[in-house]
């Protein structure tokens, strides 16, 4: 009988990456990093209160998602994220999620389908309670766990990078107005028609609700270019 090798435990320098990418991801969100601007990882830890190296080790995780870029010898560029360069991530997205909405709604069982509703109905809480990070990562798990229902991996791989790419910028004004809950009930909507058998009319409601997404986006956009906040950050828990 072999002797079970010892788990490696996790370093506290790891917990502190993740937290500090988990912030610099809220950070992105909400508009207090901005597009093109570039960050230096010694600047961020001094507001953070840590050293450079884990600030620098998040900076990386959040290049290799495509959020930010290296700068050599200066930091990391936020990346910025052009209209065309959001009309084509949409126009991907619509390709691919529209038919596969339509194809799920065909095979998958209604088990599967009400096994969704618990998420859908995270999106929509998050939605009204204000928790942006909550709200993105509840749309996430719902839109890719739904795509999964259709077998192809690589689909779900490929939908989750454009993701990343086309995330929000500046949503706190939106959030404030109550602008995202209309876009996170879109999901309890698309469950019910899915449910229904109806793919028709659930392909026309993804379309809808990538379109709904694309112009909230633009709206943020814009509202962020108007007044754009200075960074306050703090590390947060979870």
């Amino acid at each position: 009988m072999t002797e079970s090798k010892p788990r490696p435990l996790i370093s506290v320098q790891e917990r502190l990456r993740d937290q500090v990418a988990h912030a610099l991801r809220a950070a992105l969100i909400s508009g207090e990093l901005r597009p093109g601007v570039v960050y230096s990882a010694p600047a961020l830890a001094a507001d953070f209160g840590v050293s450079a190296t884990p600030v620098r080790e998040a900076m990386l995780d959040l290049a290799r998602e495509g959020l930010v870029e290296a700068v050599r010898n200066k930091g990391f560029r936020v990346t910025e994220m052009t209209e065309r360069d959001l009309d084509e991530f949409t126009e991907i997205r619509a390709l691919i999620e529209v038919p596969t909405v339509g194809r799920v709604t065909r095979t998958a069982t209604s088990e599967q389908l009400e096994a969704l509703r618990p998420v859908a109905e995270e999106i929509v809480a998050a939605a009204r309670k204000h928790d942006l990070i909550g709200y993105l990562e509840a749309d996430r798990q719902f839109h890719l766990t739904l795509l999964g229902l259709a077998g192809n991996g690589h689909l779900v791989q490929v939908v989750g990078d454009l993701r990343k790419r086309s995330r929000l910028y500046g949503l706190t004004r939106l959030d404030e107005r109550g602008q995202l809950v209309s876009s996170a009930e879109e999901h309890l909507e698309l469950l019910d028609l899915m449910l229904t058998g109806d793919a028709d009319a659930a392909e026309a409601c993804m379309a809808r609700h990538l379109g709904h997404i694309r112009s909230l986006w633009a709206k943020g956009q814009e509202e962020s270019e108007e007044e754009k906040p200075s960074p306050s950050l703090r590390l947060g828990s979870r």
